[in-house]
């Protein structure tokens, strides 16, 4: 009778030994994640494998249903939740999460804004058409430059980061003869993702206005004829899973609300993004919906006790939208145990090595991030064994998924999915050991769409100044 496998000591606590290492929950992967009756992983009705024959590894994969089905459902469930409280709501995309001219062309087709942080993802949804009056425009540090490229080409609004700022802006739209639409990023003093909801108002961040200055900064606002100020402006963290911290975050930037409309109107209130995902099967986030109407909830409840209208709403999400849809496929090369002491007994880590690494998903590596993997090539009856999932640059800390358990058989040449890719791990891609950036596809009924070719060498070596194309030896 064989023995039952036994949880790895090696492992970590949250990591449950699956009865199946094969089986994609469906909290983890894209809508439309399957296996065909080969065994091989399908995503938008076609396999793991003709995209890797077709694109290469490592690919990153998005199913475009899941991503629209998740963007219309933020929209609606926000526009419903505060009508249904007696105003208004607006949803921009973050494109910092995933931003591609093709993705901004969704997200403009489904009624989302979109919200950029540089002139380059500015110039990417311009690029898709999207109207600019739909645009928020972010960032701590935006150049002269960027914020005459804003303003000219009627950005609909600019989220003001400093003191400095006011009057750059201003004088930028002075000079280009408009009014230009601007927030105030707040440091609201909580910090949702940490839980620490009870932070002193000294913040130590480098965006965002601390609540003591900002009715002198409004004042500031409200004194130049070119500006026309529209709210303040607050994100308190990423993957958050409840509303706790929107709810006391709201309520401490409403108090302030209350006392700028003796200054005259405010109209909105932006209450930033960082709704969270599953990565695993221990993540649990608050669906979208249940996040509308408890945001929605406890802001018409604050107004109350405040005496004041509610004002329009506006959030941004990214992650949410965009991460649960993507996957990345990478191609098996070695395969290495590795024994380690554990109080005195030896433990097995086996060390599966991928064709990329933190070249495309620099998260682990920057943040301790947790994913969930699975051959996606084949399924297999092997016992569960405790894997690390590592990439091939020379960082002892190139760690793409640090804890998973897959089957003891997997082997050079199996193909290996990563779930919850979307996000992110594309934008933070870079060219570390001068490996190219992966290839972006999109998945849809059996069809397939090329959002963003891969890099490859020639094209790395042609930003390089010294290089000659003429000379033998040249990368082709």
């Amino acid at each position: 009778m064989p023995v039952s496998p036994s949880a790895s000591p090696l492992a970590p606590t949250w990591l449950r030994l699956p009865d199946d290492p094969n089986l994609l929950a469906p909290s983890v992967w894209p809508s439309s994640a399957a296996r065909d009756a080969d065994g091989g992983l399908v995503v938008g009705e076609v396999s793991a494998r003709t995209l890797a024959d077709e694109y290469g590894t490592p690919l990153y994969v998005i199913d475009e249903a899941d991503v629209r089905e998740r963007a219309t459902a933020t929209r609606e469930a926000f526009e419903s939740a505060f009508a249904a409280v007696g105003t208004s709501a607006k949803v921009y995309y973050a494109g910092k999460a995933f931003l591609s001219v093709g993705v901004a062309r969704w997200m403009a087709e489904l009624g989302l804004g979109i919200d950029v942080a540089s002139l380059g993802e500015f110039m990417v949804a311009l690029a898709a058409d999207v109207d600019p009056a739909r645009i928020g425009f972010h960032g701590n540090n935006k150049s002269l430059g960027e914020i005459a490229s804003g303003v000219r080409m009627g950005v609909g609004s600019i989220v003001l980061d400093s003191r400095l700022e006011i009057d750059r802006v201003a004088d930028e739209a002075a000079r280009a003869g408009v009014r230009q639409k601007v927030r105030l990023r707040v440091n609201s003093g909580v910090h949702a993702s940490t839980h620490e909801f009870l932070a002193t108002s000294h913040e130590d961040q480098k965006f965002g206005v601390p609540l003591g200055e900002v009715e002198e900064l409004v004042a500031l606002i409200r004194g130049r004829d070119s500006l026309d100020f529209l709210g303040l402006h607050c994100h308190i963290g990423s993957q958050i899973f409840d509303t706790g911290g929107f709810s006391e975050s709201a309520r401490r930037l409403l108090a302030v609300h209350k006392r700028l409309l003796d200054g005259g109107p405010v109209p909105e209130l932006n209450l930033g993004g960082g709704f969270g995902i599953a990565y695993t099967e221990n993540d649990d986030p608050t669906p979208i919906g249940a996040i509308a109407r408890q945001m929605a909830a406890a802001i018409a409840e604050t107004c109350a006790e405040l005496g004041i209208g509610i004002p329009a709403i506006a959030v941004e999400p990214g992650r949410s939208i965009v991460g649960p849809g993507g996957i990345t496929v990478y191609e098996v090369g070695m395969v290495k145990d590795v024994t380690v002491d554990v109080d005195g007994l030896d433990a097995t880590r086996r060390y599966v090595s991928v064709d990329g690494g933190m070249s495309d998903n620099l998260r682990t590596a920057l943040y301790g991030a947790d994913y969930t993997a699975r051959i996606a090539s084949r399924v297999s009856t092997a016992a569960p064994q405790l894997v690390r999932v590592v990439g091939k640059h020379c960082e002892s800390g190139d760690i793409v998924v640090g804890a998973e358990y897959l089957p003891a058989d997997i082997a050079p040449g199996d193909l290996l999915a990563v779930a919850a890719t979307g996000a992110y791990c594309w934008s933070l891609s870079n060219n570390y050991n001068y490996l190219g950036r992966p290839a972006v596809v999109a998945v849809r009924d059996g069809e397939t769409h090329l959002l963003i070719r891969r890099e490859t060498e020639a094209d790395l070596l042609r930003r390089d100044a010294d290089f000659d194309p003429t000379a033998d030896g040249s990368a082709r």
